[in-house]
């Protein structure tokens, strides 16, 4: 895992020190990524320079350093992140004609000697794992980026200052001499409805971020910015999967998936440095675990976060899940004094605004792996594969058995709702068996979604934090996305099949992966997934929906398997979430930071934001008739973001 930047002069017209010069500033501002070693690459007569910082994973020594060059210096390779089937590439190599020999055992070395050999969009889909790369061809002077299929590495790039560049954070971008990017109102309007900034954008006018699955190709002679062209589509992995379902029995399914996690979960052990899970006691995280203890000869080291504030701490389902699977268990306190400490920090670590609460305690626990293990693996993907999301569950049959009222009186059942504060909701439903987690604040949110136009508006709303972010924002307003084009959805899809596509192509990696990639990192962290091994996800897609929804519940499959290793009744309970209580902290310890940065005053001056909406909200949250936890949050992440880069 590591850090990539780089540039590239279309005039030509820099000497080498200087193009040196820039990719050092970029790579520095990148050195949390990697702390271990730090690289550069020039080609001054094609304008070309490569910054690399190195965390080192798989072969220590300095044959695992980059950029890496081939032999003959025709391909020279910065790559961020881990090419997980390596071993068995290599396998592949040595029996090709004229293979030139190893210098190392890097999971890069073998990369690049595989692009030599087969070109790279065959290396590409013969490869699996996460990353980001750039590869300079310098026979053929074309530069050329990469991105994994499903999101998990970032990469940036725009035209700046006369310069092409790219790097795996924005920060390396800013680093560039006299770089002061403009805000993208647009993307400030959808960041205010979605919590995050989709892809293809990014905050600033003229960056923009590489989708997952596509490759940009560009020259030193080039005008402009080349259209990124796919390598691999989720939507064709999702009309592959319906047109070739399975037709076994669920238990045949079962024993198929479980190998394919086996094996994925296996490949994303390899590693020269220690390793754990992050456990959060729910059915992804227990389940890769197990996995991992399955096929370790000691006890692996296992991490969760713990709150006082039981509605919310996960710890002791994790420590019993711990102990039945024999893991070496580590837990985090988080109190809400810490909390308010830690807030500060955000923006350095999301240096673009990101407004999932759960950044948070991803980010403190992420501190504390850190200190005893280099790589972790974690249970993202499976919510979006395998129907996790309460919206999986409860849309369809909502939309079933109210989609056909009339939208005043669905109008007339939401304002019911609302009516009720969720405080009080938590009372009256919290005593309930299976009662989900603040029932109150899911009523509300289900009260947002009931006038829904259609089963895609009805999507839309239950994901959309400020429903009409024009009339928060002083101009622009939110443009079309994924979500709105329905022509690009994979066709023959029920309503949840729906939902998980467009959570996998949108809100999972602009959103989680985001998430876990900076909070990680930050703390010199790789987080390893393997749920999104495209093996796994392409039989996920191949699934019917019994194997995924039943009985008012989601992951119906993985339930099964995970079974085989711990008792249900250790997992067996409603979703909670990877969250923190921020209802009640912005009620107290975060109240006062949350006015400073919200006041009215302070809004006016900045120009954005209507005050209004804004302070409504916030009266609304305090006196405890709504919960505006997601919608407060969203804004005082933006607040805190401009506060320190703009």
């Amino acid at each position: 895992m590591c850090g990539i930047a780089g540039v590239l002069d279309p005039k030509r017209a820099l000497p080498a020190e200087a193009l040196r010069g820039l990719a050092r500033r970029m790579s520095l501002a990148l050195a949390h990524r990697g702390p271990d070693d730090e690289g550069l690459f020039v080609d001054a007569g094609a304008g070309l320079a490569l910054g690399h910082r190195r965390l080192a994973i798989i072969d220590l020594s300095r044959a695992g350093a980059q950029p890496m060059a081939t032999g003959d210096g025709r391909l020279t390779l910065v790559l961020n992140g881990e090419i997980y089937n390596f071993p068995e590439l290599r396998r592949l190599l040595e029996t090709s004609p004229g293979f030139p020999g190893w210098r190392g055992t890097s999971d890069t070395e073998t990369f690049l000697e595989a692009v030599a050999a087969w070109g790279l969009e065959t290396a590409l889909d013969r490869s699996r794992g996460m990353f980001a790369l750039a590869l300079w061809d310098a026979r053929e002077r074309t530069l050329t980026l990469a991105r994994d299929r499903m999101g998990e590495k970032p990469l940036y790039y725009g035209l700046l200052g006369g310069l092409f560049a790219f790097a795996s954070e924005l920060k390396a971008l800013r680093a560039l001499p006299g770089i002061s990017p403009d805000l993208d109102h647009e993307a400030l309007a959808l960041y205010l409805r979605l919590s995050c900034v989709p892809a293809p954008r990014s905050i600033y006018r003229d960056v923009r971020k590489l989708p997952p699955g596509c490759l940009l190709r560009l020259t030193p002679e080039q005008d402009g910015l080349p259209e990124p062209q796919a390598y691999w589509s989720l939507a064709d992995s999702v009309e592959r999967g319906l047109a070739e379902p399975f037709t076994g029995s669920e238990e045949e399914a079962s024993i198929e998936l479980e190998a394919l996690l086996r094996d994925a979960v296996l490949g994303q052990m390899r590693a020269d440095v220690p390793l754990g899970a992050l456990l959060s006691g729910g059915i992804d995280s227990s389940l890769v675990t197990a996995l991992m203890q399955a096929q370790s000869p000691r006890p692996v080291k296992t991490f969760t976060v713990t709150f006082a504030e039981a509605a919310y701490d996960e710890g002791r389902e994790a420590a019993r899940l711990a102990r039945a699977l024999g893991t070496d268990h580590n837990a985090l306190f988080l109190a809400p004094g810490q909390a308010l400490e830690a807030v500060a920090g955000l923006p350095d670590i999301f240096d673009e605004p990101l407004g999932d609460a759960s950044m948070l305690p991803t980010a403190l626990v992420a501190r504390l792996i850190r200190r005893q293990v280099t790589v972790c693996l974690t249970g993202d993907g499976g919510d979006e594969l395998f129907a996790g999301y309460n919206r999986h569950v409860w849309g369809p049959p909502l939309w079933r058995g109210l989609g056909h009222a009339p939208r005043p009186l669905r109008r007339i059942l939401a304002a019911g709702i609302r009516a009720v504060p969720p405080g009080v909701w938590d009372t009256l439903l919290g005593r309930l068996p299976r009662a989900p987690r603040n029932p109150g604040l899911k009523l509300h949110k289900l009260a947002q979604a009931l006038p829904a136009s259609g089963p895609g508006d009805l999507y839309r709303r239950l994901v959309t934090v400020w429903p009409r972010p024009q009339a928060l924002l002083l101009d622009h307003r939110a443009p079309q996305t994924l979500l709105e084009r329905s022509d690009l959805w994979p066709q023959g899809q029920d309503l949840t099949g729906a939902m998980q596509f467009l959570d996998a192509a949108c809100y999972l990696p602009d959103d989680v992966l985001v998430k876990m990639d900076r909070a990680a990192m930050a703390a010199s962290l790789e987080p390893r997934a393997p749920f999104l091994d495209h093996r796994v996800a392409a039989m996920a897609w191949r699934l019917p929906l019994s194997m995924k929804v039943t009985g008012g519940q989601g992951k119906r499959i993985l339930r099964r398997i995970l079974q085989r290793f711990v008792p249900a009744g250790l997992f067996d309970r409603p979703k909670t979430g990877f969250g923190l209580p921020l209802d009640s902290w912005l009620r107290g310890p975060l109240r006062n930071w949350a006015r400073a940065l919200l006041d009215p005053a302070r809004l006016r001056r900045q120009g954005l934001l209507q005050p209004e909406p804004v302070q409504a909200a916030l009266d609304e949250h305090l006196s405890g008739r709504r919960d505006r936890q997601q919608r407060l949050w969203n804004v005082l992440m933006l607040q805190a973001w401009l506060e320190r880069w703009m």
